[in-house]
């Protein structure tokens, strides 16, 4: 199966919009914060409503099919990078939808940052196990719907919404070993 890696050619590439989902294509659940942290078991404040979670994940192999062709894709540390930082220079921190379907109000990135050293990272802390150079968010859901959709557990992690153009296409290891005997067998 061939392995697609997706850039950002220009500046109108990137991301659009971070979807609230069911299925994760980068498979990795948020947590939602719904109470504050503190040293004494006591309710210092009213819930926190934040979800926070991976936005994407370098060089992990999304499983894609369109009508009867299926490939994978990536997206290496650096289209990470950019990518959330385009994110933010074109203010589309509260552009967010409900399983790619449907725009929805209420809901705006108020952190990113970029895992840098997994063992110190405050991800860790929240119990996720992250590569270098994953975008991480926490979004604010003042959504009531979307707030009672994470609590059932109908809504799960995050997905990203944006354009990329293709890099180059990779064939997979089997394709390769297969070219080799094939060409081996000619000899």
């Amino acid at each position: 199966m061939r392995i697609v890696e997706l850039i950002i050619e220009n500046e109108n590439d990137g991301i659009d919009a971070i979807s609230v989902v069911d299925r994760p294509a980068i498979e990795e659940n948020f947590i939602a914060l719904s109470k504050p942290i503190e040293v004494e078991l006591k309710e210092v404040d009213s819930e926190k409503k934040i979800l926070m979670g991976a936005a994407l994940i370098p060089n992990k192999q999304i499983f894609r099919k369109t009508n009867e062709d299926e490939f994978y894709v990536f997206f290496s540390e650096s289209t990470v990078r950019k990518a959330s930082e385009l994110f933010l220079i074109n203010n589309n921190q509260s552009n967010a939808t409900q399983q790619h379907s449907k725009a929805i109000d209420g809901m705006t990135v108020v952190e990113s940052w970029i895992v840098d050293d997994p063992a110190m990272d405050k991800s860790t802390k929240y119990g996720f196990n992250l590569p270098v150079g994953t975008w991480m968010i926490s979004m604010k859901c003042n959504n009531e719907q979307v707030w009672s959709d994470v609590k059932s557990g109908k809504v799960k992690g995050f997905s990203i919404e944006g354009y990329f153009a293709d890099k180059l296409e990779m064939k997979s290891q089997d394709d390769i070993l297969q070219q080799i005997i094939n060409i081996l067998k000619n000899v």
